[in-house]
């Protein structure tokens, strides 16, 4: 079997709602990190074989396949085929997956997965609500209903759930909250997302023109204290808006191929994909699989969570990460290195390559060699890959 290769990872840098990024069309977002990675490889974009992007809102700007709109609004060549996935928050990790499992069957050699979400101009849950106002019914089927009688399906339920299974106290959440904008702070003062954020030109209130290229969503001026003091997301709960993701949006996009992909592009690697394992789990507690998931990967793999060198688990909530590093045993020092989703934001099906491109160039500046990813996923799902820099 071939192997799986990245040559170029990309991403924007993260808007909040009705922030920066507000004025762009999520098809031309997208398509703009497309001819960024390709651009990057200095890659012939008629060699490439498909795309294949995350986004979880495919309704409005999203909707008709946003990978294919996105291509043709790239300039790509007609001939260029896309699709697009929704395995909700791990959507484009998703597309990582089908992207690498493509190129090493061989029956491709050069696919692009890439992700996008504008959560202002399609809000969060739009495809589920939308026509269930209009008379279109609801996705919870009367099977699913007559199975997990008297559930409602909630990622913010869930989140508490693991706080509470895990032990995780307001007072944890607090400081972990804090320390993932502490991080990302220091990774943006240091230059460390330079080489992996694209710059999309932005119009400000003013109507002046700039560059985008910091995060929205980090505070800069934020403190243990202030966190503390926001309000909790429920009566006796452990969570509050300071220790969960933030709406975002954002692109990113990374290409992979194999060796006659390689060969083909006349590029060396940047990185190569080790091991892929998704996994199932509780869709009422729905944010614990990372944590079967990250063992199932390293049972596969023969390897111990000490010879990961970074992870990047996803900070939906910071419950999930808090209790993944409790089960796992990992190294706190390794994880999310430079701040996560609570402080950089968490654009949904924009996420997975995301962490990706992120994790990738972690690997390069701090001259680690294997580094994992996964993040929980609506349904109770969790994507797990692992890579090796090179």
């Amino acid at each position: 079997m071939a192997e799986a290769y990245i040559v170029s990872a990309t991403r924007t840098a993260g808007g909040r709602r009705d922030g920066r990024l507000k004025g762009w069309h999520p098809a031309d977002m997208a398509g703009e990190v497309l001819k960024s990675v390709i651009s990057k490889a200095n890659a012939d974009p008629a060699r490439v074989d498909d795309v294949i992007m995350g986004c979880v809102g495919q309704a409005g700007e999203q909707a008709g396949n946003i990978a294919r709109n996105a291509v043709l609004a790239a300039g790509m060549p007609e001939s260029v085929p896309a699709t697009s996935v929704d395995r909700q928050c791990g959507s484009s990790q998703q597309a990582l997956h089908f992207a690498a499992q493509a190129v090493m069957s061989g029956f491709m050699d050069c696919v692009i997965a890439s992700g996008v979400e504008s959560m202002t101009r399609v809000p969060m849950g739009l495809p589920m609500s939308l026509p269930a106002k209009n008379g279109f019914g609801f996705y919870v089927s009367p099977h699913m209903t007559e199975r997990y009688p008297d559930v409602q399906f909630s990622q913010f339920a869930g989140a508490e759930m693991m706080a509470k299974k895990y032990g995780l106290s307001k007072d944890e959440l607090d400081q972990y909250g804090f320390g993932s904008h502490e991080k990302a702070i220091a990774a943006t003062q240091a230059g460390d997302f330079d080489d992996e954020i694209l710059g999309l030109e932005v119009e400000l209130e003013d109507g002046t023109k700039e560059i985008h290229k910091v995060d929205e969503g980090i505070r800069f001026n934020a403190s243990l204290e202030g966190i503390q003091g926001v309000k909790l997301l429920v009566e006796g709960g452990a969570l509050t808006a300071a220790t969960s993701s933030q709406i975002c949006d954002g692109a990113s996009a990374v290409m992979v191929v194999n060796e006659r992909g390689l060969k083909d592009l006349g590029v060396d690697p940047i990185a190569r994909i080790h091991h892929l394992t998704v996994t199932g789990g509780d869709p009422v507690i729905m944010l614990e699989a990372p944590i079967p998931a990250t063992q199932a990967a390293l049972e596969k793999t023969g390897m111990k969570i000490d010879d990961i060198d970074l992870f990047e688990v996803n900070e939906a909530f910071a419950s999930v990460p808090a209790a993944w590093l409790k089960e796992t045993g990992a190294d706190p020092e390794r994880l999310n290195v430079n701040g996560g989703a609570i402080a950089l934001g968490h654009p949904l099906g924009g996420s997975g390559t995301k962490l990706m491109t992120t994790l990738i160039h972690a690997l390069q500046k701090k001259n680690k060699r294997y580094g994992l990813q996964t993040m929980c996923e609506g349904g109770g799902l969790a994507n797990v890959s692992i890579v090796e820099r090179l």
